[in-house]
């Protein structure tokens, strides 16, 4: 693949390795500013042309999801002297660590984290070449790992037949998900992938643990209508009765501290030998009026009500006679 500036001045090797800062490890000939600039989109385009190559919907590899991932990208370019100028890029390999759930020979599901092909394009002008067995060949010397033990996300058939034809990998173990592994994938593992525990079996669901119910009140109870027995409920007849609320019962010390901010009785008054205040006496005079007339017009009776007794106070001659009823 061709570009606009030079590729020899950002890659100063055949076989870059790039990773999340997206600099090589030797320094570029030109700026950091430009040699990023350059470097992703040597990657959006290598990635676009990876995803068109094997139909896929979106691209896969680019220069975002390398700086948001712990992924390495080897990136190869042609140094023959007929590209001496800007330089080619042939092709690029992207592998990172993933933890999968894989199955074995006898089903078993085996927790691993093995080091997975992500990604692998050579351009098509160049397959068959031998670049991409230089490329595959330099990125295992690097990562010092076996290529029965790798993992595969979703290769083409060209890729597992250039498995097949240079790394004698055939026997395929049936996976669940899009990875493909090999026969001698858990054979001889620098990190053995871990086997699940198995399932704790559930105990008693507790509602409250001790420490929990430690500072709970025992004498306090339910909230009214729940505090109820289930006498109490069952007492409705119907379907949406409610059950009915018991009268609260003063005490007896509160009923005595009533009695003792309360008005004296004006007998208790007369008693004492105190006067009746004249205010009072008229209010009390015009609400027997009032309650008069009112029983008079609410009367339901053809003929007329009589008005009711008023009631006056006599002269104070002893406790019994305080009050006649006048007609």
């Amino acid at each position: 693949m061709e570009f606009e500036f030079d590729i020899h001045k950002i890659f100063l090797e055949p076989i870059t390795k790039l990773d999340s800062t997206l600099l090589p490890q030797r320094r570029p000939l030109v700026s950091s500013s430009e040699a990023e600039k350059q470097i992703m989109k040597v990657l959006d385009d290598i990635g676009k042309a990876s995803a068109k190559a094997q139909r896929l919907p979106a691209p896969i590899t680019s220069a975002s999801r390398m700086q948001t991932n712990q992924h390495h990208l080897y990136i190869l370019k042609d140094c023959t002297p007929k590209t001496a100028g800007r330089g080619l890029v042939i092709g690029f390999l992207k592998v990172g660590y993933k933890k999968l759930f894989v199955l074995d020979r006898k089903g078993s599901h085996i927790e691993a984290e093995p080091l997975c092909i992500l990604d692998f394009y050579i351009h098509e002008s160049l397959q068959r070449h031998g670049f991409g067995k230089e490329l595959f060949g330099f990125m295992l010397r690097i990562e010092q790992v076996e290529p029965q033990h790798l993992a595969i996300d979703r290769p083409s058939e060209k890729f597992l037949s250039f498995l097949w034809k240079h790394y004698n990998l055939r026997a395929v173990i049936p996976q669940v998900n899009n990875f493909v592994i090999f026969e001698g994938f858990f054979r001889d593992r620098k990190a053995p992938g871990r086997k699940l525990p198995p399932k704790r079996a559930e105990g008693e669901i507790k509602p409250y643990s001790l420490s929990e119910r430690d500072f709970l009140r025992h004498e306090e109870g339910l909230p009214w209508p729940f505090s109820q027995g289930q006498s109490s409920l069952n007492r409705a007849g119907s379907l949406g009765s409610s059950p009915t609320r018991p009268r609260v019962i003063p005490r007896e010390d509160e009923f005595v501290k009533s009695l003792r901010t309360c008005r004296p009785h004006s007998l208790q008054r007369a008693a004492n030998g105190e006067q009746e205040d004249s205010s009072q006496r008229r209010r009390t005079s015009d609400m027997n009026v009032s309650r008069g007339l009112m029983a008079q017009r609410n009367c339901y009776s053809r003929y007329t009500c009589p008005s009711p007794p008023l009631l006056t106070r006599a002269p104070p001659t002893g406790m019994c006679n305080l009050y006649t009823i006048k007609c």
